[in-house]
């Protein structure tokens, strides 16, 4: 994973897509409905924004609020959808009953992405043991990135654990 910087940016429609270039996003996280924190897109909506920037696009793999993978094969095919259109990056991340990282269904949707880099988002941060789930993710294929704020109740809180696991990884700070 790089230990370069990205701001990225949320976009909900081509208008937000573009306005976040121009004002130096390096990458969009594309999603839809921010109530329940980001949900999948429309795959027209994804076929616009493609088509209006030209920085690297993340679309959010996401059925409904929270972070239970819900129909993997509705995930699945949100996921072909998505590529069909021109998708070539992604955001997910599921969760078991038990609170750990749902394994089965994060590579079920993977496998769907066709070696594409993805994001595992922020359920990360509601897990009790954040060193274990990316031992359980270190082998899946496409993933370069954590979306964390470093707790549930947000960065504020999530500081502390932040910054000691960029110690543990030798980040100066």
């Amino acid at each position: 994973m790089s230990k370069r910087a990205v701001l990225e940016v949320i976009a909900l429609d081509v208008e937000d897509a573009v306005a976040a270039q121009a004002g130096g996003a390096d990458r969009l996280e594309l999603v839809t409905d921010m109530a329940a924190d980001g949900l999948t897109p429309a795959a027209s909506t994804v076929a616009g924004i493609r088509a209006a920037v030209d920085i690297p696009v993340r679309v959010m793999l996401r059925l409904a609020d929270g972070f239970a993978a819900g129909d993997t094969e509705r995930l699945a095919e949100a996921a072909r959808a998505m590529r069909g259109v021109g998708a070539e990056e992604f955001v997910l991340g599921f969760l078991g009953p038990d609170g750990g990282v749902d394994l089965g269904a994060v590579e079920r949707v993977v496998r769907e992405l066709e070696g594409c880099r993805w994001t595992f988002h922020r359920a990360v941060d509601r897990v009790a043991d954040r060193d274990a789930l990316r031992k359980r993710l270190a082998d899946v294929p496409g993933l370069d990135t954590y979306l964390t704020a470093g707790s549930a109740d947000g960065v504020d809180a999530g500081l502390p654990t932040l910054l000691a696991e960029a110690r543990r990884r030798g980040a100066r700070l």
